[in-house]
């Protein structure tokens, strides 16, 4: 057995120490080095994800309309007589509803003396965008109407008129012109992008002519196209469980922040009141179609300059096609992007209709398709086109010689002639 000497244990431990110290710094400074590098990176990543969303900040600015609105900021009291809900739906109405109109309007005719006379009257709702006297409101409100007036919270009525409307979106805007002295509520564009199915919403409007009416629910779905009329399909509408009613139309769908998420536009029912199902045209869609209203009157919406014809088993079975839907491609546009594109129209001329006929040209391409949408009818097309402007670039799906192509198309604007079927050729 070997023996170690008081001096060689104290050594011995000593330089174990010592070894087991600088393990333990080249450790830490191992991991420190790579918390570093992973902070630096995060650091790095999160400074290029806001220089990104700045820029695109920039950009909505820059391409949208900037409103002139005075929007009180939501003060929720803490009251113990409510709950926090109560206090902040009390908030939410105290904070909107000045800002809410409503607007009757009244149609004219003439009678059998060819006097003027008032044929019909209805009655919506509205919201002021800008201090100025802007109103967004549903166009189905204010269609036909040669009278229209606008009545503010605090009993006055002004008279409005059509700055623009569009039937694509159904959405309208108006401009009456208060006094001087009159500073207007507004309610302020909220976000429709981020919504949740199960987030709460609230309704105000003027149903049944009762003025300024509130009633709560919650997102019960999102994204829904509902065809509206015969050519008119509106996509990504908000669904609610909101009591919507008849009066309610062109009024705000709120969040619980008192921001517009939404304009409420129809109801699924049987008798025409509320069952549980309204729906909204989302915010998203309003704030592109005002900006365009204000500035110029109509949307500004890129088409294609060709002439279209609704595919029919009939037409299919005269033509040869191979398939039964679809838009078929009558005419198109000497020189346009369309023509460019190499999208083609028909060669073989036949009457179409039994009254009224008009000719077409078979034998050219059926759109059945643009970027991700199905077209299998007029109202497919307008609303794949809905969203889109002057210049964008479009992914266009045609059947042709029984087999299908994809052509890429540019965009255009509108032009002042006219056609029978679809956009201008």
């Amino acid at each position: 057995m070997k023996l170690y000497s008081k001096r060689h244990i104290v050594f011995s431990s000593t330089l174990t120490a010592v070894i087991a110290v600088a393990i333990t710094v080249s450790v830490c400074k191992v991991v420190m080095t790579s918390s570093n590098s992973q902070r630096e990176q995060s650091t790095l990543q999160k400074k290029t994800n806001e220089d990104e969303l700045s820029q695109k900040n920039k950009q909505n600015e820059e391409d949208s309309l900037i409103l002139e609105t005075n929007t009180p900021s939501l003060t929720v009291a803490t009251n113990s007589a409510y709950t926090q809900d109560e206090a902040q739906n009390i908030a939410v109405y105290e904070k909107c509803n000045e800002a809410v109109v409503n607007i009757t309007t009244q149609v004219m005719g003439l009678n059998w003396f060819l006097e003027p006379v008032i044929t019909s009257s209805g009655s919506g709702s509205g919201s002021i965008i800008d201090k100025r006297g802007y109103v967004v409101t549903n166009v189905h409100v204010i269609e036909k109407a040669s009278v229209i007036n606008i009545s503010l919270a605090d009993g006055s009525t002004y008279e409005g008129k059509v700055i623009g409307k569009d039937t694509e979106s159904d959405i309208a805007v108006l401009k009456f012109d208060p006094p001087a002295n009159v500073e207007l509520k507004t309610i302020s564009f909220g976000d429709s992008e981020n919504l949740k199915v199960g987030q709460k919403v609230i309704a105000i409007g003027n149903p049944f002519a009762l003025e300024r009416t509130m009633t709560t629910g919650i997102i019960s779905g999102l994204g829904r196209p509902i065809q509206e009329s015969e050519n008119v399909i509106i996509r990504n509408m908000i669904q609610t469980d909101a009591a919507i009613n008849p009066g309610n139309s062109g009024g705000p769908l709120l969040d619980s922040q008192g921001r517009m998420i939404g304009i409420n536009t129809m109801i699924y029912s049987s008798s025409g009141s509320s069952s549980g199902v309204g729906f909204a045209v989302p915010v998203s869609t309003a704030r592109r179609v005002v900006s365009d209203l204000i500035t110029y009157g109509k949307v500004n919406r890129g088409i294609m300059l060709l002439s279209l014809v609704q595919n029919t088993s009939r037409i299919a079975s005269l033509a040869g096609y191979g398939i039964k839907t679809g838009m078929i491609v009558s005419r198109v546009r000497s020189g346009s992007q369309a023509e460019a594109a190499g999208l083609k129209g028909g060669t073989q001329a036949v009457q179409y209709g039994t009254f009224n006929s008009k000719t077409i040209y078979l034998g050219g391409d059926i759109i059945t398709k643009i970027d991700d949408l199905a077209v299998n009818t007029l109202a497919d097309y307008y609303a794949a086109l809905e969203d889109k402007k002057p210049g964008d670039v479009i992914t266009v799906t045609v059947y042709r010689n029984r087999k299908y192509e994809q052509l890429r198309v540019k965009l255009e604007g509108e032009v002042s002639t006219s056609s029978n079927t679809g956009n201008q050729v």
